[in-house]
């Protein structure tokens, strides 16, 4: 059987799952309006791909605040906690494991976006650069626009996010997830926090390395807290070099990125969370990670390892043999094929994929994309 390690059951936490082929967190701004619910749809086209070992949705914002995109979906309301449930009954219908992803933009919003029109949120008062937020012009349709200048969180406010995080897993828990992801990458609020780039704060949350990293750690622990540290993932994208400067909004790239997502890592080994998902670069001819970096994050963290970033079953089937990863999490190809490990198993070839109606629509390159036959 082709790529046959990345078809091998694997546990996670508390899951077994029945393979390694993993659909990650991709956002495609169909929520419902008013209200940014998630909606019948959505449910249709998780269930549709839960052959995946485990499915981790689109990142859905933890409170108004935190949404830099129009039509993404919450999970911070009654309305949205039950459209959620949709969706995770679909999946579990289909025998399915799917994770919710937490997620705050921080800085990276907009005026129009925030309640009130208030000022998007930030460890510091640093305005985002080389960065877009999407805001609603009329219903359906949108524009891109510079974020706005944020305001510094006090401490307290911190806290307060803290206890926002912890709320939004309990939500995800009454939704019925499986589990949660926080998203800690792209440049977003808790990778704002980790990063001297967005973060110059000089109290007890900056500075330092191990200050930077401390809006992550209690985060983590509060989230573990709730739902229990084996149905826990983080997300990161240790960025080492940037070979398109219109890419940069997909993360930063540190001074030291090799010790800065070590010390990262070793917070979430401490709380024993069950795995670490890591975004690579997926432009066109991006730098791959270093070995010596994929071998320390192995060596560092004991739970399960997962990466993503424009990955085929022929390139990631290798790192599953090493001992380097054990989840592959494939993103486009999922979007396009939603029997994809059934493709992957039997060699079938891959449907195209639709890249006009990838953010905001409808069913048209969503849930129309066939699956695999034979006749066809």
């Amino acid at each position: 059987m082709p790529h046959s390690e990345l078809l091998q059951p694997v546990t996670l936490g508390r899951h077994t799952l029945k393979n390694r082929i993993v659909l990650p967190p991709l956002t495609r701004q169909r929520s419902g309006q008013p209200g940014n619910v998630p909606t019948d749809l959505m449910a249709l086209y998780y269930q549709q791909r839960a052959s995946a070992g485990f499915i981790v949705t689109e990142g859905t914002q933890i409170e108004p605040r935190g949404q830099g995109y129009a039509w993404t979906p919450g999970i911070y309301s009654a309305e949205q906690i039950a459209g959620w449930r949709k969706v995770t009954d679909a999946v579990h219908a289909s025998n399915g494991v799917i994770f919710a992803q937490l997620w705050h933009v921080g800085r990276v919003s907009h005026t129009a976006l925030q309640p009130d029109g208030g000022a998007p949120l930030a460890p510091s008062a640093l305005q985002a650069q080389k960065v877009k937020a999407f805001i609603e012009t009329a219903p359906g349709s949108g524009m891109l626009v510079d974020p706005s200048m944020p305001r510094e969180l006090s401490v307290d406010d911190i806290q307060a996010l803290v206890a926002l995080y912890a709320q939004a897993a309990q939500n995800a828990l009454s939704a019925g997830f499986d589990g949660v992801e926080i998203h800690c990458a792209n440049g977003y609020l808790v990778n704002q926090f980790i990063s001297a780039h967005a973060n110059q704060r000089t109290d007890e949350y900056g500075g330092s390395l191990h200050k930077r990293l401390r809006f992550l750690r209690e985060v983590v622990e509060a989230v573990s807290a709730v739902v229990g540290p084996d149905r826990v993932g983080v997300r990161f994208t240790p960025l080492f070099t940037s070979t398109d400067e219109d890419r940069v909004y997909i993360g930063f790239v540190e001074e030291d990125p090799h010790t800065t997502y070590i010390e990262a890592i070793k917070v979430l080994e401490d709380v024993g969370i069950a795995y670490l998902s890591i975004a690579e670069a997926d432009w066109d001819n991006a730098p791959d990670l270093p070995e010596a970096f994929r071998r320390e994050v192995r060596s560092t963290f004991t739970g399960r390892i997962m990466y993503a970033g424009r990955y085929t079953a022929e390139r990631g089937a290798p790192l599953v043999a090493a001992g380097l990863a054990d989840l592959i999490a494939f993103g486009r190809p999922f979007i396009a094929n939603p029997d994809l490990p059934e493709r992957i198993a039997n060699g079938w070839p891959l449907n195209a994929l639709n890249a006009a109606p990838l953010y905001g629509g409808t069913e048209a390159g969503y849930t129309d994309y066939p699956v695999y036959s034979e006749a066809v």
